[in-house]
């Protein structure tokens, strides 16, 4: 399938452009989640206690909220699944207290009371879950880990298959489409789970199979084109591969989208997270990548140029005779 004849579009151009614009948005998303104290954290990290209740009749979110001020610190409450459905997910936070059993059985008693006394109408609980601190804790490093040593194994696989500077130029891509899908993520209200720990380990494999395809096709344009320049390389390389790069990307987020919105309340953050690097990812791929690997390529090429010998006023220069006039040699 042929989506575009010959395309010659000037990618490379725009490239300072494209790196402003990214330096901009992932420093509005690190600003963002610094005014809110950091990257809110999931239920699998932080610990506590989730009860979904559904409701006879339609009740708001501030209502539940009021009805749980009595019990002891911050407590999350939002609606789940469609509003036909009258559901209410509330996120109660972590406890001192060890045993799991009697944790959600003490939460959820007290959680039950609270509401019964605020006159909130008839409902039951549907769904109840619990994460201990200790749990908590070991979800948070292993998902750390998992995240940090993919990006590792992915590093040293580009350096030996590439030039140093398109192994920067791919990993710099990478931490970009982490960084501004964090950023989207924080802005709109999504928590850190294993959910979204999965689909940024996701995207990452996903961008930089994107940027190998690119890369692979610059090394096989370095044997015909040898006389051209290294920009001019890498953007035929880029508008080769573009019909390639449109068709995954939009077949790929066209699934991720059907999965957002007909998935449930469950993956939304995990199709949300999927969306947002999938976009992130193609438009890395196409400009921050190949505008590394340029800028780095072209520092190398400029500290290997040998610093050109200072003339010699000795040699082959004016000589100045005794009574002090210059002479030719």
């Amino acid at each position: 399938m042929q989506i575009f004849t010959q395309p010659n579009f000037n990618f490379i151009k725009w490239r300072w452009h494209a790196i402003a614009l990214s330096l901009t948005v992932i420093g509005a998303g690190l600003l963002f989640m610094w005014s809110k104290g950091g990257m809110p954290l999931g239920i699998d990290f932080k610990g506590g206690t989730i009860i979904i209740l559904r409701f006879e009749q339609a009740v708001s979110e501030d209502a539940v909220r009021t009805a749980l001020e009595r019990m002891p610190g911050e407590k999350v409450v939002q609606q789940f699944g469609s509003a036909a459905a009258r559901e209410v997910l509330v996120r109660l936070p972590q406890s001192v207290q060890r045993e799991e059993d009697a944790l959600l059985d003490r939460d959820v008693k007290t959680a039950t009371e609270a509401l019964r006394q605020s006159n909130l109408g008839k409902f039951e609980v549907i769904g109840t879950e619990v994460v201990g601190p200790v749990i908590g804790a070991q979800l948070q490093r292993k998902g750390l880990l998992a995240t940090l040593f993919s990006i590792l194994g992915i590093t040293v696989y580009i350096a030996f298959r590439f030039r140093p500077s398109f192994a920067v130029g791919a990993i710099v891509a990478t931490f970009h489409d982490i960084l501004v899908t964090l950023g989207f993520l924080a802005f709109f209200g999504y928590d850190l789970s294993l959910n979204v720990v999965a689909a940024l380990l996701t995207i990452t494999g996903y961008s930089v199979n994107d940027t190998i395809v690119v890369f692979d096709r610059v090394r096989e344009n370095f044997r015909s084109m040898r006389r051209d320049s290294l920009e001019h390389i890498v953007n035929t390389s880029v508008n080769q591969t573009l019909g390639r790069t449109v068709i995954t990307a939009g077949s790929t987020l066209l699934a991720v989208l059907a999965l957002y919105l007909f998935g449930g309340e469950v993956l939304k953050g995990f199709a949300f997270t999927m969306i947002v690097g999938i976009i992130s990812g193609t438009y890395s791929t196409v400009f921050i990548a190949a505008a590394i690997a340029i800028i780095l390529s072209r520092k190398g090429e400029q500290a290997r140029v040998p610093a050109s010998p200072a003339p010699d006023a000795s040699a082959g220069g004016a000589r100045k005779s005794k009574n002090g006039k210059s002479r030719a040699s």
